[in-house]
């Protein structure tokens, strides 16, 4: 009598994540733009990048005895040309800057009054949102032709499911991680730094260890040697208030916090949060990599180089509070997405913030729709006080199609800009 023989099923493979963030993104759009700008400090900030043709023109007036035909004008305009951060005077806030930028304590996120005082020979350029979005669709894309598992997190930053994808158990996921970076450096010409570990918390961080252009790995074992040493602000989650109550309790790293026990977290920052910060001080996070997420609303604000006020600036205003309603609306339409909470907000020259919102019957994108709605919304609010940002918003999505056709509504009148 034969007796069949089940042949012992294979380990499952360990579970590889990587975190992988672009190098001061940003940044080095507009320096591939001017690479003649390469190791300067450069912020981007201040506003939106003009048309190529107005500097050209401006070049032209500066430079009259030279060509500025061709491809390549703008990677020969002199470094002498460029704006320095030293002449700027507004309220505008830094996007990211490089590296060389950053060695003098400017980051993203910074005024650009204080970073011309931490750096004023730095070059000053604004964004191109356009390019941006290209090239973040082009890194993305080149990732998913290598490891289809990617959940979008923003314009610069991803993260991948090594686990299943051939080399991703090679080196602990450093083989993958190269072929990437090669992948994504000819593609695009830039730069981006990983970390593989065992889950996204840990990924997360792990890929701030090597910048720029570094791959990290972390291992399960080797929590107590790279991860407890960091200070708790390190995880994703821990923000400045709940850093300062940590440090308040003599908590400065996340082996401190890992020592706490876990009811002591749970008495001092409740039920949910404490439980939470137990677990992630001992490297635990089963969140999945999720391919696809709907977003649950869409908006668009502005900061203005001045205070506005709605009497005295009642036409400036106008335009920009259009202008904010028109673009929402065709981020809604571009991304197929309809919404019916529409909302503003306000940031006064005191820095309170402000905000109103109203639900309609109905799906939108219709943008005199969001203009109507949001112009109510702004009856609402004290417009007697000077305003520094503006911002019209779009909640309660659905994808459009997806919900049943709506009948025709008389227009309704609310003109406050």
């Amino acid at each position: 009598m034969l007796t069949a023989v089940t042949a012992p099923s294979s380990p499952a493979p360990l579970r590889r994540i990587a975190h992988l963030d672009m190098d001061a993104f940003f940044a080095s759009v507009e320096l591939l733009r001017y690479p003649q700008l390469k190791g300067l400090p450069v912020v981007i900030g201040g506003g939106r990048r003009r048309d190529d043709d107005e500097m050209l023109v401006r070049l032209r007036e500066a430079y009259p005895e030279r060509d500025w035909s061709g491809n390549d004008a703008l990677s020969r305009i002199p470094v002498d040309f460029f704006p320095r951060l030293e002449s700027y005077v507004g309220r505008g806030v830094a996007t990211t800057a490089t590296y060389a930028a950053r060695q003098f304590g400017v980051g993203s996120a910074m005024g650009l009054m204080k970073a011309a005082k931490l750096c004023p020979q730095a070059i000053l350029l604004p964004v191109d949102f356009d390019e941006v979005r290209r090239i973040s669709r082009l890194f993305k894309s080149t990732i998913r032709e290598i490891a289809p598992v990617v959940e979008d997190r923003g314009v610069d930053e991803v993260y991948i499911d090594f686990t299943d994808v051939p080399g991703g158990q090679r080196e602990g996921g450093r083989v993958l991680a190269r072929l990437i970076q090669k992948s994504i450096h000819q593609a695009t010409g830039l730069t981006c730094s990983i970390g593989v570990a065992p889950n996204k918390l840990i990924a997360k961080m792990a890929s701030e260890f090597n910048k720029p252009n570094g791959i990290s790995i972390v291992h399960a074992d080797d929590l107590e040697q790279l991860i407890w040493p960091l200070p708790c602000r390190k995880i994703n989650g821990v923000g400045p208030k709940a850093d300062a109550k940590l440090q308040g309790h003599g908590i400065h790293t996340i082996g401190e916090l890992a020592q706490r026990e876990r009811h002591w977290l749970v008495e001092h920052y409740g039920k949910s949060y404490g439980a939470w910060l137990h677990e992630v001080a001992w490297g635990r996070d089963e969140r999945p990599v999720q391919t696809e997420s709907e977003p649950v609303s869409m908006s668009r604000e502005t900061t203005f180089d001045r205070d506005l006020h709605a009497v005295r600036d009642r036409q400036e205003l106008g335009a920009i509070f259009t202008q904010l309603c028109e673009q929402v609306a065709d981020d809604l339409q571009r991304k197929g997405y309809v919404g019916k909470t529409i909302g503003v907000k306000l940031r006064y020259d005191n820095f309170q913030i402000v905000t109103r919102d109203t639900t309609i019957d109905h799906h939108t994108h219709d943008p005199a729709t969001v203009r109507r709605q949001a112009g109510l919304c702004l009856k609402r609010v004290d417009l007697t006080r000077r305003i520094r940002l503006l911002g019209v918003r779009v909640g309660s999505l659905a994808k459009e199609g997806e919900v049943p056709p709506e009948p025709e509504r008389p227009p309704e009148v609310a003109q406050l800009f």
